[in-house]
């Protein structure tokens, strides 16, 4: 495999203004892909493209989009297709997290998870889904730990994970006949800064080494972003010790 593998390949990636998002964009772009950045915040946006561009020498797009509206979600679809001149790759990774308990929880809380988590992917895929056909490119959702086991902590978060990696199995049988690639990662923690809603953010929790770092994350997306006539199907990172107790 080359030095960039995605040499001519175009790729969006969703909450792409921090975290895995971020790392993700700088990844693809290390591998030497056209990369679009799309979340709310365009500062953001426009201070990782720029670092992007620096530091890899890539093509980037800054697609401001909120996610949980579907005319947005469109827009930002045909806005990177319109100027990359088609779509190789695109990334889900937008999600929020809020609340806690079902009875605790208010209904904005409930609204917010759901249609960022659930409605914001469909959203996303259902416009991406021509172009990806056409490239016969890879369709990559982030899923998570909370998606694959009983969560007692916040169910509804962990419901909107278990969607996700449910709809992406089931995309994966739709589209795999026409050469689309589909793939879940589900990490566990990251150092990120989510967790914020909850008080300490998993950057502030954790010392470097002790979780998952986005960039390792970032490097399984990619490395399932560069598969061209098989699929990565599903891939898990956890810490070593998570299932310590079990």
């Amino acid at each position: 495999m080359t030095d960039h593998p995605l040499d001519g390949k175009s790729a969006l990636v969703t909450g792409a203004s921090s975290g895995i998002g971020e790392a993700t964009a700088h990844a693809l772009a290390r591998d030497g892909a056209r990369v679009a950045l799309s979340a709310r915040r365009e500062k953001a946006l426009n201070d990782i493209a720029s670092k992007i561009e620096s530091e890899w020498d890539a093509e980037t797009l800054v697609v401001p989009t909120n996610i949980r509206s579907e005319d947005s979600a469109e827009e930002m679809v045909e806005t990177t297709v319109s100027e990359f001149g088609g779509l190789d790759v695109l990334v889900n990774n937008a999600g929020t997290a809020c609340g806690e308990s079902v009875e605790n929880m208010t209904t904005g809380d409930y609204d917010k998870m759901m249609e960022t988590n659930v409605d914001g992917v469909f959203y996303a895929t259902r416009a991406a889904v021509p172009a990806l056909k056409e490239a016969e490119g890879n369709l990559i959702f982030v899923g998570s730990f909370a998606g694959q086991y009983p969560r007692p902590f916040n169910p509804i978060y962990a419901a909107t994970k278990w969607w996700v990696r449910g709809f992406a199995h089931s995309m994966a049988g739709n589209v795999g006949t026409d050469g689309v690639g589909v793939t879940v990662v589900n990490p566990s923690e990251v150092r990120t800064d989510f967790g914020g809603a909850y008080g300490e953010t998993f950057a502030e929790r954790f010392d470097e080494g002790e979780v998952t770092e986005p960039e390792e994350v970032a490097d399984a997306i990619a490395f399932s972003a560069k598969q061209e006539n098989s699929t990565v199907s599903e891939l898990d990172l956890y810490r070593r010790d998570k299932f310590a107790g079990f």
